[in-house]
């Protein structure tokens, strides 16, 4: 069981994936600047990356509500 207040460890991986889904789809330019990527293939690795870290954030932020809302009615919904 995780401290009040800090979310479970799950939506904190998932958070992490997503800091570093936004990390690799910054580095996209320079991938690109070493022969790496197409501009073609940059742009649907952006648009996947996107996508990807914006469904990491949110299953971070629904896994963390819903950590509160169970612990929330096991204490009593006390959150002193």
């Amino acid at each position: 069981m995780t401290p009040a207040g800090r979310p479970p460890t799950r939506s904190r991986v998932s958070a992490a994936l997503a800091g570093l889904a936004c990390a690799a789809c910054c580095a996209l330019p320079f991938l690109i600047a070493a022969g790496v990527l197409t501009g073609a293939g940059a742009a649907v690795l952006e648009k996947t990356l996107l996508a990807v870290a914006a469904l990491l954030v949110t299953a971070a932020a629904g896994m963390w509500w819903q950590h509160r809302r169970r612990s929330a009615r096991a204490g009593g919904g006390c959150s002193c």
